[in-house]
């Protein structure tokens, strides 16, 4: 693999959080071209890795509260669907965390207690999720790239649940492997229907759960204390 770059602005040693809420940084790898002494785009590539805001603003939305609504995107209609094809095409990014929470609702009566649970790797590797990234500003502004209104978002692919999910619920991230790190974030690949087939669910056995306390459902609470197991309780 290549080496990463820090993003401008990026502190490698961070502030680390437990709970992160929709809209906060998170972590992203991004990969482009890298630029010749004179301002051109070379052939190389280089690997970035910046904090990008969690929730998708397309390029040309009229502003960013769009953002609040995209934190996800189905791998099923990923390639068509306007707010997300450019980015699948030309923006993908990889999206590591050290594990994710999930919700269960035990009863389709009661959905609203529902029983928060925290997935790993069953290998103690990091996660790797599919991610897609955009670039916005305020193009009232200006037409060019304006630093005081810029956001760089991101958005997290999921698909069906694979055989780890599937009790806790229908739906899970796109978990890449090592082996497919290169080709999702090579700039020069734009075969959506090739890359279409990595959006699969994680195989049987990727991943661990427990269940965790339900002070989890509100981002102020936050630490290492939010992902000690728990006894389930949706009371």
């Amino acid at each position: 693999m290549l080496e990463v770059a820090l993003a401008e602005g990026v502190d490698p040693d961070g502030r680390p959080s437990w709970n992160v809420p929709p809209t906060r940084g998170i972590p992203a790898i991004t990969e482009r071209h890298a630029l010749t002494e004179s301002g051109e785009l070379s052939d190389a590539h280089e690997r970035v890795l910046d904090v990008l805001r969690w929730g998708l603003v397309p390029h040309w939305a009229k502003n960013p509260n769009t953002g609040y609504k995209m934190i996800n995107a189905k791998a099923e209609t990923v390639a068509t669907k306007p707010a997300y094809r450019t980015a699948f095409a030309k923006h993908r990014c990889l999206i590591v965390v050290d594990g994710f929470f999930e919700w269960q609702v035990p009863d389709p009566e009661a959905p609203k207690r529902k029983v928060p649970f925290y997935f790993q790797r069953a290998d103690g590797q990091p996660i790797t999720f599919a991610g897609l990234y955009e670039t916005w500003w305020d193009k009232s502004r200006s037409e060019e790239p304006d630093p005081e209104t810029m956001l760089r978002t991101c958005t997290i692919i999921t698909t069906n649940a694979g055989a780890d999910m599937i009790d806790v619920h229908d739906r899970m991230p796109v978990i890449l492997e090592r082996k497919d790190f290169d080709r999702w974030l090579d700039p020069d690949e734009h075969d959506t229907e090739a890359l279409a087939k990595l959006l699969m669910p994680a195989p049987a056995g990727t991943l661990i759960r427990h269940s965790v306390d339900r002070a989890v459902n509100s981002p102020r609470n936050d630490g290492p204390m939010i992902i000690q197991q728990a006894p389930p309780d949706a009371e």
